[in-house]
C-alpha cells in the first residue's frame, strides 16, 4: 500500500515556496491517492497537474498500482486546516456548533486556539423597548463547531 505520509511529504516538497497549501492527503485500501490543495485566490489547474506529474515520478506503477487525483478544496466544502479559516477573514461563514445551531456571520478572525465570527444578534438596548439586531462577535474553539464553510453568493 501507498504511504500516506510519503504523498503528504511529497506534496509538501512541492508546495514549499508556492502561496498554496495542503488541505488533506488520503490513500484507501485500493491505492486510491487524493491530493487537496488551497490558495487564498483559488486553484489552477496547471498547477493540480504539475503537483500530480511530480507525485507520480516518485512512485513506480510496476511496482505498486495507484489512482492518483489532485485538486481544490472544494467550494462550499468545510474547512479542514487553519489556513482555510485564515484566508476567509472579512468573509461571510455558515458554520454548525456542535450543539446543532446553525449560524451564519463574517469571519474576524482565527488563530490555532480559536476563531471569532461576527453574527447579527436580536439582543435588549438600553432605552429601547424592543430588542435590536446587534453585531455580535462570537469566540468558537475549533471542536465547538462541527464545521465551517465560506458562503457563496452569485450576486
Amino acid at each position: 500500500m501507498i504511504d500516506k505520509q510519503k504523498v503528504k511529504e511529497l506534496a509538501m516538497e512541492w508546495l514549499e515556496g508556492k502561496e498554496y497549501f495542503l488541505v488533506d492527503a488520503t490513500v484507501d485500501a485500493d491505492n486510491k491517492i487524493t491530493v487537496e490543495i488551497d490558495h487564498k485566490d483559488g486553484v489552477w489547474i496547471e498547477d493540480c497537474c504539475e503537483l500530480s506529474r511530480f507525485i507520480e515520478e516518485h512512485f513506480d506503477r510496476d511496482v505498486e498500482d495507484f489512482e492518483l487525483e489532485v485538486g481544490s478544496a472544494g467550494i462550499g466544502q468545510p474547512f479542514k486546516v487553519l489556513q482555510q479559516y485564515i484566508n476567509s477573514i472579512g468573509y461571510d461563514v455558515e458554520l454548525l456548533t456542535a450543539s446543532g445551531k446553525k449560524m451564519e456571520g463574517c469571519m474576524k478572525s482565527a488563530d490555532e486556539q480559536a476563531f471569532v465570527v461576527t453574527i447579527m444578534e436580536k439582543q435588549k438596548v438600553e432605552g429601547k423597548k424592543r430588542p435590536q439586531m446587534v453585531e455580535v462577535d462570537k469566540t468558537f474553539k475549533y471542536d465547538e463547531v462541527k464545521w465551517v464553510k465560506n458562503i457563496i453568493d452569485f450576486k
